[in-house]
């Protein structure tokens, strides 16, 4: 449960613009979809996707780290990191496992001439959206895992697009159609209430002292 009071004292601190601003953008926020990238070699790749996660308004990108552990690239990120919920996994297996116990349906992102193309894709279900190295694309366990395929229509001799492009273009595309839906893809109230929270502790300078004087001073 969030503490009211805390998140208050907090928000008292921001303008009310900033306030207006983290209203606004979580309205077009979601869960309904997220998004996964598996062992990215160069990380300026996750970071770039980790900012179109932000800009196209989905709340959380899932990192699988198994052969190559890096951090997010916070010049290419642009801050994206401080809005978005980066959830890191130390194999393929704890990640689709725990999306799947989440209630996503598992989707790999495939050139094939098989694959589901992207403008028909389902959107009604929760989907999560996996996306492979640049050299090697997807590993086998997900593709063997995967519960549906989805590509990218292309009319050109190049089969491929590099990953943080693809991922643009996906996320861009179902997200736009998500949100001209009848579908429920909002986020919960509870879920709201804990972005707000954090988004203000991410705004704050010297957040650590201003938390440390408040619960002495309101012990809980």
């Amino acid at each position: 449960m969030i503490d009211i009071d805390y998140l208050n004292f907090l928000e008292n601190i921001l303008t009310d613009n900033r306030k207006e601003k983290f209203l606004k953008v979580l309205e077009n926020r979601t869960n309904h979809f997220t998004i996964a990238v598996e062992d990215i070699f160069q990380m300026h790749n996750t970071s770039a996707v980790m900012r179109s996660c932000e800009v196209f308004g989905i709340q959380e990108l899932n990192v699988i780290e198994q052969r190559y552990g890096k951090s997010i690239d916070k010049e290419i990120a642009m801050g994206a990191q401080k809005w978005v919920d980066i959830n890191t996994y130390d194999s393929i297996t704890d990640c689709v496992d725990t999306l799947r116990n989440k209630g996503y349906q598992i989707i790999a992102t495939t050139p094939h001439d098989t694959d589901c193309l992207m403008d028909d894709f389902d959107i009604s279900k929760p989907s999560a959206l996996f996306f492979g190295t640049e050299r090697d694309g997807l590993s086998e366990e997900i593709l063997q895992r995967a519960d549906g395929f989805l590509k990218i229509p292309m009319v050109g001799f190049t089969e491929s697009l590099n990953i943080s492009v693809s991922a643009a273009i996906i996320i861009q595309n179902l997200t736009n159609r998500l949100r001209n839906s009848n579908i429920d893809w909002h986020l919960s109230e509870e879920e709201i209430l804990v972005k707000r929270l954090a988004w203000a502790k991410n705004s704050i300078k010297d957040i650590k002292r201003i938390e440390a004087r408040y619960f002495e001073e309101n012990p809980r």
